[in-house]
């Protein structure tokens, strides 16, 4: 991967050693292909030898269906029905299966939906996981559970509630102020055979709280908790057998969207020792292995708040791979050998830059929409903005580039666009 004006090498760690691994490289299965983190994904499995296949939903686009480094096989999409699609990536792991030639098979799940479906569906030898089940499964698909699990290791937690009626949140609003925000408890819930979508509101007042309530309409449980505005930050790293291993951190520079969403700019930064030791008492409490990222919130008084818990690949992986963290190639090496041992760890770069050309146009476009709740009052101004945006510096990098697969870089700004923009009026 090279980046904006000059050579990714030169910022790199050129050589780090993994623990050795025995027989033929494996087929990673990775799903689904429209995850913002898919072709960095496929890239770190590719570079370290892995075969990769993918599946995607059928009869939608995504920039991984242009890489000459995967082939994308359709599954029917859970949105639509849930157990047709279940049945349908059974039947695409059936056929891998089958074969002498001794290698493992990995199934890897890229988004919340994929980690919803592969932790619940019956794995056959030769397949292995390299994701989350059972317990850990559930606390990757729970924010109500992340949040006390996060009391528990000491991250500060905003007030919170869950709530399954209109009559506990306005209650809720009666003992606080606002502002809050509303947001589902599971990134994916089942109703009528059906998996439901519910946005995030953020309410600034009752108006915007009784417009939320009435869209909501009860339909899946939603946690309400006090709105905290601030910058928003990652910690990440590998929990094995050993420990938590390859520690590394950024700090947003731009959302997407300023009111809430996946970052279009981050930049790498040193993980706070306090921060450290209680994500080391989170994972250590609730067990975890693999590969995490814990979202934090930093207010503007310096007080870093714990947001959720992502237990998959996170979008930003480019900026962790452009550090010589290879997150995704050793969750596979540990799905294959759970004492897996990187055994010299890169070290992460402080200050390196890594920018999504899509989500950069789209939070232009979002910037200079507006905000759709009075209680964002601290919204990015237009012509700041824009120069920030157009501001390019020597050691700024590009997610989803690269040089061998150029074709991924541009349909992906391309879907970005039109999913953001033309899609959503259809």
């Amino acid at each position: 991967m090279s980046h904006i004006g000059g050579s990714a090498e030169a910022h790199r760690p050129t050589i780090y050693a993994v623990s050795p691994r025995i027989g033929p490289r494996g087929i990673v299965l990775v799903g689904f292909a429209e995850a913002l983190s898919a072709p960095e994904v496929i890239w770190s499995l590719v570079d370290d030898g892995f075969q990769v296949v993918a599946f995607t939903r059928r009869g939608r686009s995504s920039a991984l269906r242009h890489s000459r480094n995967v082939v994308c096989h359709e599954i029917s999409p859970p949105e639509i029905d849930p157990q047709r699609s279940l049945s349908d990536l059974s039947a695409l792991l059936a056929s891998f299966a089958v074969g002498s030639d001794g290698a493992d098979r990995i199934l890897f799940p890229l988004d919340d939906t994929a980690l919803w479906m592969c932790s619940g569906i019956q794995l056959d030898r030769p397949w292995l996981l390299a994701g989350p089940q059972d317990g850990a499964a559930e606390l990757a698909l729970n924010k109500h559970i992340q949040f006390q699990a996060a009391h528990e290791a000491g991250f500060n937690v905003p007030r919170f509630l869950l709530a399954q009626k209109a009559d506990e949140i306005i209650r809720f609003t009666v003992r606080g102020s606002f502002p809050v925000i509303l947001k589902p408890v599971r990134p994916v819930s089942i109703a009528d055979g059906r998996i439901v979508k519910c946005p995030t509101w953020v309410c600034a007042n009752r108006a915007e709280l009784d417009y939320a309530l009435e869209h909501w309409s009860e339909r899946v449980p939603i946690l309400i908790q006090e709105l905290i505005a601030g910058i928003g930050e990652g910690v990440f790293g590998l929990s094995a057998s050993d420990g938590v291993r390859a520690w590394s951190a950024h700090r947003r520079l731009r959302m997407m969207n300023p009111q809430g969403s996946g970052s279009s700019a981050c930049v790498s930064v040193s993980v706070p020792e306090d921060v450290r030791e209680k994500a080391q008492r989170f994972i250590d409490n609730t067990a975890w292995r693999g590969l995490f990222m814990l979202e934090l919130l930093r207010d503007r008084a310096g007080k870093a708040w714990f947001i959720e818990l992502n237990g998959r690949p996170w979008g930003s992986m480019a900026l962790a791979r452009r550090q010589g963290l290879e997150y995704p190639a050793w969750q596979a090496r540990l799905a294959i050998d759970p004492k897996f041992e990187i055994v010299t760890e890169p070290i992460p770069i402080p200050g390196l830059v890594s920018r999504h050309v899509g989500r950069e146009i789209m939070h232009l476009l979002f910037v200079m929409k507006g905000p759709k709740s009075k209680a964002l009052t601290d919204w990015p101004r237009f012509w700041r903005t824009l120069g920030e945006v157009l501001r390019i510096h020597r050691r700024d990098s590009l997610y989803n580039w690269r040089r061998d697969d150029l074709r991924v870089f541009f349909a992906d700004c391309y879907y970005t666009l039109y999913d953001n923009v033309f899609k959503s009026r259809s």
